[in-house]
């Protein structure tokens, strides 16, 4: 792989070593003969679709998860070959592109069916029906729905390879919803059983269930926010059913020191002022970038030491209070560890009020993701190069 040049003191480091740890760690805790589908929409959580799923193919991965088709086609135009799931809505009219590419897509409305089988196409369309057993968002409710369905998939142009539903609460301590919707969907797939001869792929467990119950898992798991080294939840967390290896962190460089006297104040609307003399750092990093501006008052690392965020973060810089002056080019960790000190995705999430998924995905394209195997740079992956 060749290494791209970006022209910015601000990066993303994605170590696969923990993707496929992380992969290790779950296949030795599930059945030998249960699959993973590792979960690669949103651009890898924003850590990279096209290399997360390399690494996490190379790790045993049984085939990838998508939301989109347009993310599938992606990872077909990069090369991979291995089965692909489209597990959100796509149009009826792209079914040919999917059947062109062998990307399997999601089923759960009759007229969808009707609509696809009136496309034009050769051979069969791959499709996995989705069931709602309790999520409320999309998929198959009722045994009625279900028995419908099936009659309109009794066509030469319409393949059933698989049949799955998501769990609401499987991250939460309180079980009962979760075992609901597990008795929800065995009775949907007793109705399915009674119609369908033919054998199908299920698969029922997201993260959360994969590690908690892998006894109660089908032929197949989709491992998602913890294939990238976070719990789905502190409940979870706090189980720690299997050990979990971070692949995520961010860092950037100070640009600028300066020594301001007590009284002067920091950045848009002046929400700071300086109590004495201070030492303030600036870092080329800003909303734009995915550094919001409720960050505000977050620390950062710099040389093993938390410094806080002072003034509102600007569009493609924040500034930071030091305890001394540091040189123009030291380092600053944003997310990840420096000496004995580490700021984690989970402290970005609950200082935002919200989950850790979240975090890496409103990471932007301009910040260049730079992929670390056995210690060494092997890619970088810059959205705003330009070709010579």
């Amino acid at each position: 792989m060749s290494i791209e040049t970006f022209y910015r003191d601000s990066w993303v480091e994605i170590r696969l070593d923990a993707i496929k740890e992380n992969m290790k760690q779950l296949q030795k805790t599930l059945d030998d003969k249960t699959g993973i589908y590792a979960v690669v929409k949103a651009n890898a959580y924003g850590h990279g679709d096209v290399q997360v799923a390399q690494a996490a193919l190379e790790s045993g991965a049984y085939g990838l998860a998508v939301s989109l088709l347009d993310e599938a086609l992606i990872l077909r135009e990069a090369g991979v070959e291995a089965p692909i799931l489209v597990m959100g809505w796509v149009r009826p009219e792209d079914a040919p592109v999917a059947v062109k590419y062998n990307i399997t897509l999601t089923a759960f409305q009759t007229e969808w069916v009707e609509s696809v089988k009136n496309q034009s196409y050769e051979g069969a369309l791959s499709l996995h029906l989705k069931w709602d057993s309790g999520m409320g968002r999309i998929g198959v409710r009722t045994k009625e729905e279900l028995h419908e369905l099936l009659l309109s998939c009794q066509d030469e142009k319409i393949q059933i390879d698989g049949i799955f539903t998501h769990f609401a609460t499987a991250d939460e301590l309180d079980l009962s919803y979760f075992h609901k919707q597990q008795e929800r969907f065995e009775i949907l797939l007793e109705e399915f059983n009674r119609h369908w001869n033919e054998d199908v792929e299920i698969h029922t467990g997201n993260s959360a269930a994969s590690m908690r119950f892998p006894e109660k898992m089908h032929h197949v798991v989709r491992f998602g926010i913890s294939m990238y080294g976070l719990y789905p939840s502190t409940d979870v967390k706090a189980l720690e059913p299997i050990p979990l290896q971070p692949a995520f962190s961010l860092h950037s460089k100070l640009i600028h020191v300066k020594k301001l006297p007590k009284g002067e104040s920091i950045s848009y609307g002046a929400t700071y002022t300086t109590s004495s003399e201070e030492w303030i750092g600036t870092v080329p990093l800003g909303y734009a970038d995915g550094w919001i501006r409720k960050l505000q008052g977050m620390e950062v690392l710099v040389e093993g030491k938390r410094m806080p965020i002072v003034g509102r973060i600007c569009m493609d810089q924040f500034m930071v209070r030091l305890d001394q002056p540091y040189p123009v080019g030291t380092k600053v960790t944003l997310i990840g560890k420096q000496m004995d000190q580490e700021i984690t995705i989970d402290e970005i999430a609950d200082y935002l009020d919200t989950i850790n998924y979240e975090i890496p995905c409103m990471i932007s394209y301009r910040v260049p993701r730079i992929y670390v195997k056995d210690k060494n740079i092997i890619e970088v992956d810059n959205s705003l190069s330009v070709e010579d």
